[in-house]
């Protein structure tokens, strides 16, 4: 396979390369952080459902539900997971409770294994553990939200974001269009040319909704060049609109939230290297004030992470594919503070 083709398919599969463990992440001031982890997991997608945390493990398969006790507890079915055909780990990406039922956002086909109906799918699960496909009509679907009877799914290796119906009818709301590289050659002079350009697919990965807007983050694809990536919105229903640019200069952001102060929180999953992949300790987890445009690091030295969640007004959850979920509490100011 040719080495650029490759690359692509790295993109649109989201990355997953094994890298060794990072340092060990650091809290801003006023943060308070806990770690959970569990050996030998890929935590995924973070949701909330009531006073549970949900919690998908591509290397199971498995979705889990964390009570108040803080134990974590497997339910619904194994979906299908492993390894697509460039060895990155593919499974339930995603779980939300919609209603009475949970919807999982189910990756592409594993290597080696025959194509399943559950395979690059928006699967519904009932409260008798019943399974039943929305829609798989996607390449990768690896982000999603539910609003106002539907979800709005990323399809990240089709670059756009879909507007799915209860019933399983869906319309594009956006294709992202390729856009031109020009630092090829610095990182590979033996394979990009001088003077010739390349294209870049965009590589839509979190997605979330404020204002009647929906936010996405753009991971960019490769070379994964460091501050290629960036936030836009574009109208909840959709349209002509051109896309609004929010932020841009981010390394490989993977996941967004707003917190409940209306600021937004932009998880990058870090900065690449030709030789080592995504480097150890380099995603991170921003607050950026929108109308100061001041960003504030609150969480440092990450290794591939994946969600960002927010819990309340204090507490936030980020998963990591190593297997890890950290809690981070903002703490209460001293009653004499100004």
């Amino acid at each position: 396979m040719h080495p650029l083709r490759a690359a692509l398919m790295i993109a649109a599969g989201l990355l997953f390369l094994t890298v060794e463990a990072g340092a060990e992440p650091t809290a801003a001031s006023g943060y308070r952080l806990e770690m959970v982890s569990v050996p030998g997991a890929a935590f995924s997608g973070l949701s909330r459902d009531g006073e549970a945390l949900l919690v998908t493990d591509l290397a199971s398969g498995r979705l889990y539900r964390r009570g108040s006790d803080g134990k974590l507890a497997a339910f619904g079915p194994a979906f299908p997971h492993g390894v697509d055909v460039m060895g990155d780990p593919t499974g339930p990406y995603r779980v939300v409770r919609a209603g009475d039922i949970h919807v999982v956002a189910q990756g592409w086909t594993p290597a080696g294994s025959d194509a399943g109906p559950l395979d690059h799918a928006l699967v519904a699960l009932d409260g008798a553990d019943e399974v039943r496909v929305i829609s798989s009509d996607f390449w990768n679907p690896f982000d999603f939200i539910a609003a106002d009877g539907f979800y709005y799914v990323i399809d990240a290796a089709r670059n756009s974001v879909e507007r799915v119906k209860a019933d399983g009818r869906k319309d594009t709301i956006i294709s992202f269009r390729r856009e031109t590289a020009t630092a090829m050659r610095s990182l590979s002079p033996t394979e990009f040319a001088e003077g010739k350009s390349y294209e870049v697919d965009a590589v839509p990965t979190g997605i979330a909704l404020r204002g009647g807007r929906l936010h996405v983050a753009l991971f960019g694809g490769f070379p994964f060049l460091a501050g290629a990536g960036k936030v836009i919105s574009i109208p909840e229903a959709g349209g002509t609109t051109t896309p609004q640019l929010e932020v841009e200069g981010l390394n490989a952001p993977v996941g967004i939230a707003f917190d409940n102060d209306g600021g937004m929180l932009v998880l990058e999953h870090g900065t690449f290297d030709q030789k080592q992949g995504f480097q150890k300790g380099s995603g991170r987890l921003l607050r950026l004030d929108k109308t100061t445009g001041h960003r504030d690091i609150i969480l440092d030295s990450l290794t591939r992470p994946v969600s960002v969640l927010v819990w309340d007004e204090r507490r936030l959850v980020v998963s990591e594919l190593g297997g890890n979920l950290h809690f981070l509490t903002r703490e209460p100011k001293p009653s004499n503070a100004k």
